[in-house]
């Protein structure tokens, strides 16, 4: 009972912090930017949905093993779409944290993210696995008193996956220290149910890395940057605050300059705020062209496209006709699982779009021209729709009709 004799206010378990479960005013600007509620148009699988679920989890309206409660906590993309939207500040991207933490223990936690966790807390067993493809490395540095060290992040996957991506890297930015002997930033716990793992493995690594640490993965730039703050900076945000050693040439395909798209890393715009600048590097080089719905998940999510494939493979869907119908040279990602996801998408179409990330697109704008891939269909007939001006899309903050923004095009 309370002190006035009515009903006692139902305590909570502690799963969440009130401040952040509390922010949420249930207005609904969330629901066109889930990619989730385009698919379902239900609301237990938009933000504001999902947060309902929490609090009733939270006051043990809903118990912890509740079906609903465990898909959603699955479904959900994690992509932080509803943030820059959402007039009250919610901090969505943290309360999922917290409900993976609480959620996916025991017998709950999803094998294949177990594993991948698993696998990635040992730094040399993931050094001996990067040296069997040439990613790009470097000497240990000199130590330096005249200017303030900066060094490049290897991701745990790209350098297996994308080895080519570092050393695009280390190409544009020679300045940049590369040890092989890196561990996992985190990311990947802090997005699977293990948040207190992905700090202490991004702690550990800013002590392995001095100074600036510098990424081309969006991904772990969120997770890092949550945890070290203005340490770290993604590749096209450092080089933007160099100015004076920008991109140089451009990317030419049969004399022509190259029309080239960007696919938006949902950490990096929704997290970091992180969008014009690759926009505008892709814009030195070539014809940039805007995607509708760029910004807008394409399913990879980090581990989401390998636990839940099917739902992985209807988000990207949408995306793929957009870039299709844009007849691209290139489309360019900042996040190796985006490029994994669309590399795989594309080739399935026998699309004639290649993917590469912004570090190769800069620096074979350095060469003459660039080689163009095989084209498996013919080029479509009629002129070529003109480049959409950049300046259209340098916006403050994206509105929900705005056509790179999250939800647009996805209906």
């Amino acid at each position: 009972m309370s002190d006035e004799g009515g009903p006692a206010e139902p305590e909570g378990r502690g799963i969440f912090p009130a401040e952040l479960l509390d922010r949420c005013i249930s207005c609904g600007f969330c629901l066109p930017a889930c990619p989730t509620y385009a698919i379902t148009k239900e609301e237990k699988s938009s933000p504001r949905g999902r947060i309902g679920l929490m609090r009733m989890l939270e006051t043990g309206e809903l118990d912890p093993d509740d079906a609903t409660l465990q898909h959603e906590a699955s479904f959900c993309l994690g992509c932080r779409a509803c943030e820059p939207v959402c007039p009250a500040g919610v901090q969505y991207g943290q309360l999922l944290e917290h409900w993976r933490d609480h959620q996916w223990r025991g017998v709950h936690k999803p094998p294949v993210a177990a594993a991948l966790m698993e696998a990635v807390e040992h730094p040399r067993l993931i050094e001996t696995a990067g040296r069997l493809v040439p990613h790009g490395r470097t000497p240990e540095p000199e130590v330096r008193t005249d200017e303030e060290p900066a060094s490049l992040m290897l991701g745990c996957f790209e350098r297996g996956l994308f080895p080519r991506v570092s050393r695009a890297a280390l190409e544009l930015r020679p300045e940049l220290a590369c040890p092989s002997d890196q561990g996992c930033c985190g990311a990947l716990h802090a997005h699977n149910g293990d948040s207190a793992t992905g700090v202490a493995l991004a702690q550990a690594l800013g002590e392995r890395l001095p100074g600036t640490i510098v990424t081309t993965a969006g991904g772990c730039a969120g997770h890092l940057a949550h945890v070290l703050g203005d340490r770290v900076q993604e590749l096209s945000a450092y080089v933007a605050a160099h100015p004076q050693d920008g991109p140089d040439g451009e990317v030419l395909v049969d004399g022509r300059r190259a029309r080239v798209g960007l696919q938006d890393s949902c950490h990096l715009r929704n997290g970091l705020g992180i969008w014009e600048e690759p926009r505008a590097l892709v814009a030195a080089v070539a014809d940039y062209v805007e995607v509708p719905g760029a910004a807008s998940c394409c399913g990879s999510a980090g581990s989401y496209s390998l636990l839940r494939p099917r739902d992985s493979r209807r988000v990207l869907a949408p995306k793929l006709d957009a870039i299709e119908a844009l007849d691209l040279d290139y489309l360019v990602t900042v996040n190796p699982g985006c490029q994994r996801q669309l590399v795989t998408g594309l080739r399935r179409l026998r699309s004639r779009t290649r993917v590469l990330s912004l570090a190769e697109l800069l620096v074979m704008a350095r060469g003459e021209s660039a080689p163009r891939r095989r084209s498996w269909r013919r080029r479509k007939d009629g002129p070529e729709d003109e480049p959409a001006p950049l300046a259209a899309h340098l916006n403050d903050r994206p509105a929900p009709d705005d056509p790179g923004a999250a939800g647009a095009g996805l209906a």
